[in-house]
């Protein structure tokens, strides 16, 4: 019996936490499909799944086999996709998380021109804030925005992440608008609570070249974005938000950038994927479809309009 079969019928039911649904999806009987996994716990002297009368869940060495059996797959899946097809087809299901807002704006659009461009191809697309982990969830990519800390993944970096300060101009009118960096602390300022607690230590560099540490206060935190940008439109404070989440806001006048004349610290939107000898070509072509979609100025950087609140 292929041991490549055995290995692949355990990651689709891991998958699909169903035996019946792995067996159809392979097109294989239900009786063969159980008789193969039998035959790989017995032939591994462990048992892989916990077997109810409801459902299935991995055993701990379930678990193990799936975190290494699968990029073993996936390498084959490269390596027999690259040479058979010299990299002309791209085929097979992608699998990709995006954090909500950034992926519902920038992504979501751009899907339908890259399915039309790989007819074979079919992507599964996992909405969430947070990283997740590769291995458990069964991903190719990830679509993350700022620091990266996992040293164990690999990264290339799609775009450049710049961020600013605004306000929304009733709350400009009503507290007036700061001039210098030190006057942001008697200003309200909304905070956004990262995974290391609230970002309330704001660094901008002048003309100068000088750096400006501020500490800001306000009466709302959130670790949402989206929380942040509705309160900064609805007039509660000054926010620190990227561009491409306010740009539509800066050209409708609804936010208006303040302290235009400074700048904060940049970070990059990068694709992320997990180390490997051979790269999917799914993975590949999806990494450069979105490079090529974001150019070297980015859909939200372009002819955005930064009104500083003046009149």
């Amino acid at each position: 019996m292929d041991r490549l079969d055995e290995l692949h019928l355990f990651v689709r039911v891991a998958e699909m936490g169903s035996i019946t649904a792995a067996a159809r999806s392979l097109d294989v009987s239900l009786s063969v499909a159980s008789q193969r996994l039998k035959h790989l716990e017995q032939r591994l002297g462990v048992r892989l799944f916990n077997r109810t009368t409801r459902r299935l869940s991995l055993t701990p060495e379930g678990a193990a086999l799936l975190e290494q059996g699968r990029p073993l797959l996936e390498d084959l899946d490269a390596l027999t996709t690259g040479l058979g097809r010299a990299g002309r087809e791209i085929s097979g299901t992608l699998r990709v998380t995006m954090p909500a807002a950034f992926g519902r704006r920038y992504l979501s659009p751009l899907l339908p021109r890259f399915l039309a461009r790989h007819p074979a191809l079919g992507i599964h697309i996992v909405v969430a804030d947070q990283m997740l982990d590769f291995a458990r969830e069964g991903l190719d990519l990830a679509i993350r925005i700022g620091a990266l800390e996992d040293s164990s993944l690999v990264s290339r970096k799609i775009a450049t992440n710049r961020r600013i300060l605004c306000a929304s101009p009733g709350y400009l009118r009503r507290y007036g608008t700061p001039r210098t960096p030190e006057a942001l602390g008697s200003h309200r300022c909304l905070v956004l609570v990262g995974s290391k607690g609230p970002i309330d230590s704001w660094t901008l560099r002048g003309p100068d070249g000088r750096e400006h540490a501020v500490h800001v206060r306000g009466r709302l935190q959130s670790n949402s974005g989206e929380v942040i940008r509705d309160a900064a439109l609805a007039g509660e404070g000054i926010a620190l938000l990227s561009t491409w989440h306010v740009c539509d806001d800066l050209r409708a006048d609804r936010l208006r950038s303040v302290l235009p004349d400074y700048s904060l610290p940049e970070s990059g939107i990068y694709a992320v994927m997990p180390q490997r000898r051979l790269v999917l070509p799914r993975v590949r072509a999806f990494v450069e479809f979105l490079s090529e979609a974001f150019g070297r100025t980015p859909p939200w950087e372009r002819t955005r309009r930064t009104s500083s609140g003046r009149r």
